[in-house]
């Protein structure tokens, strides 16, 4: 094998589980030290850089930084990473004076986007300290997009949301909200410089069976539905409601109608609670608001009778097979549709030049967001379709690099490659500037409301969120994976201290080969191959260093019983660069 090219970015990033799987790479273990060390305002700034909605997504994040959690190989569970971007949001103090300053001469060029989303508003905020003019086009009454219109309060307060979607509007951004955009080609003729479509996946999924049209007053799609929850539309749910999907959607209904006075209120999936789509926390409250989820029925009519919907025929397959199916009528006064969404761009013509696949999405460059309509980008659940939040955050950032570069008439492709500093972390000769203790604390349990309280009100808030002295034991849990262990070969005498010393075993001196028989050869293999291994120089005795990063603690053990100190503990941080930024 190679020797491990430790100069590279993209090597350290991915050894920081959490940054890398998070789609804006937030730096994860860098903001929990802040944390711990009670530094609210510094590591909601370092999220805001990031991730823009620290509040709204220590909240309503689908986590993808969690499952990946180093912690996770350690014990069960892993840092309550989401949680934990809450705490800083929820004890921060006023932060407005630390977020960039608007040049109040613009630079002359208009941007135009259509949908008020998390999306757009990333683009807003990147592109406002550059001295953009920018349009913002969104049929609601507010901008947040599906934050807004499909997240539940009880989930998401609207006091959180408007704070964070203030944030960037409040840097100038001109706004035409009530505002449905039902032609690009008008847009077009606005003269604007640049477009960015971030409409989300609008159209809901619908059930066409027998009894559907006749039952159209109590059958509803879900996400209409519960936006006409949060615009009040929509004041009482029926007392027997039907939810039909496995997904966050239908967790938000269900959740929802019980709190509007559904007083039997169900779930019912096609497949096994295993397989549902929603996020294991959501299915969890649902099921403690006493909610049944209901597994293998498969609806096949809306039962109506005088012009009421009396309930859903199903076939029940009772083992998991077709062939073990037999009817179930289950009643019901009212059926929640939430079985996935579609993309919808009535409003775009034609014959303009933009392009659409067959899965009726634009055709755009992976990478810069660009359509086949060179002054028009397109991010979030409009670009590729439904994802969440944090994937439209990123998307944002990546439209904005794109939508600077275009106008300043530079190689959009040409992306910026990504800040990173390697900084010694040695406080003295067994000391660190970082907590390196491997605490055993378990995850903590997050508060939630009392459920005889909360299920009486959908405005009040069920999780109540970590006090700081939860937040600060649950900081602890971070094993700080961005602290790097850098060998020296040069320096190493292969006394083996480190090996001995090495909680995981994760440091071996072998003979090189090819990577299996490496990995093969460790003295605990290593089989995890999405994790690279750290591969020395020849040393001395023509031996090598391999180092499995994929169980290593960053404990820095080996670096304080190295008598020559050819480890070194030393963290690396990795930014990514947003749109003017060098």
């Amino acid at each position: 094998m190679e020797p491990t090219d430790i100069k590279n970015p993209e090597y350290f990033h991915k050894v920081i589980d959490c940054q890398f799987a998070c789609p804006a790479h937030t730096p994860v273990p860098e903001y929990i030290r802040l944390i711990a060390a009670k530094q609210y305002n510094e590591a909601y700034l370092i999220n805001w850089h990031s991730n823009v909605f620290p509040g709204i997504l220590g909240r309503i994040c689908d986590r993808p930084c969690e499952p990946m959690c180093r912690r996770g190989r350690v014990e069960e569970k892993a840092v309550a990473i989401c949680r934990l971007k809450r705490v800083c949001a929820d004890n921060k103090d006023n932060v407005k004076p630390a977020m960039p300053v608007i040049p109040a001469e613009k630079n002359g060029k208009k941007i135009a986007l259509i949908g008020g989303g998390p999306a757009s508003l990333t683009v807003a905020k990147d592109l406002m300290p550059l001295g953009y003019e920018i349009h913002l086009y969104d049929e609601q009454q507010a901008a947040g997009g599906f934050m807004r219109g499909q997240v539940p309060s009880f989930r998401l307060p609207e006091k959180v949301l408007n704070e964070e979607v203030n944030y960037i509007l409040d840097m100038g951004v001109t706004t035409f909200l009530n505002t449905y955009v039902d032609s690009m080609h008008a847009i077009l003729e606005k003269g604007y410089d640049a477009i960015f479509v971030g409409t989300g996946a609008p159209k809901g999924k619908d059930l066409f069976l027998p009894g559907r049209e006749e039952g159209e007053a109590n059958i509803h799609i879900g996400i209409n539905w519960l936006a006409a929850v949060q615009y009040r539309h929509i004041e009482k749910a029926a007392e027997t409601t039907i939810v039909i999907g496995g997904g966050n959607t239908a967790m938000d209904c269900c959740r929802t109608a019980k709190r509007l006075g559904g007083s039997s209120v169900k779930v019912l999936l096609r497949g096994s609670k295993e397989k549902m789509k929603a996020s294991p926390w959501e299915v969890e409250d649902a099921i403690s608001e006493d909610i049944p989820i209901l597994e293998y029925r498969t609806p096949v009519e809306f039962v109506v009778e005088n012009g009421k919907l009396t309930g859903i025929l199903c076939n029940h397959s009772k083992g998991g097979g077709r062939e073990n199916e037999v009817p179930e009528f289950i009643a019901c006064n009212e059926v929640l549709l939430a079985i996935g969404q579609d993309n919808a761009f009535p409003w775009i013509e034609k014959d303009i030049g933009l392009e659409f696949n067959q899965y009726n999405l634009p055709v755009l460059d992976e990478v810069t967001l660009q359509s086949t309509l060179p002054q028009v980008f397109f991010g979030g659940d409009a670009a590729f379709g439904p994802a969440n939040v944090i994937t439209a955050v990123a998307h944002g950032h990546q439209a904005a690099v794109s939508i600077h570069a275009f106008l300043e008439e530079k190689d959009i492709h040409q992306r910026p490659a990504p800040n990173t500093s390697l900084a010694g972390q040695k406080l003295g000769f067994h000391d660190w500037v970082y907590h390196n203790e491997v605490v055993t604390e378990e995850r903590h349990h997050v508060p939630h409301a009392p459920k005889a309280k909360s299920i009486k009100n959908r405005l009040l808030e069920v999780e109540l969120g970590f006090d700081e002295q939860t937040g600060l034991k649950e900081a602890l849990r971070c094993l700080n994976c961005d602290v790097q262990t850098v060998f020296n070969f040069d320096k190493c005498i292969e006394c083996d201290a480190c090996v001995d010393i090495c909680p995981t075993s994760c440091i071996n001196f072998i003979e090189n080969d090819a990577e299996n028989a490496v990995r093969a050869k460790l003295t605990i293999p290593a089989t995890n191959k999405s994790q690279a291994l750290y591969i020395s120089d020849i040393l001395s005795t023509g031996r090598i260093m391999v180092k499995d990063e994929n169980v290593c603690l960053h404990c820095g053990l080996c670096a304080e019983r190295c008598p020559t100190s050819a480890w070194e503990m030393q963290k690396f941080l990795y930014t990514t660069v947003k749109a003017g930024q060098k």
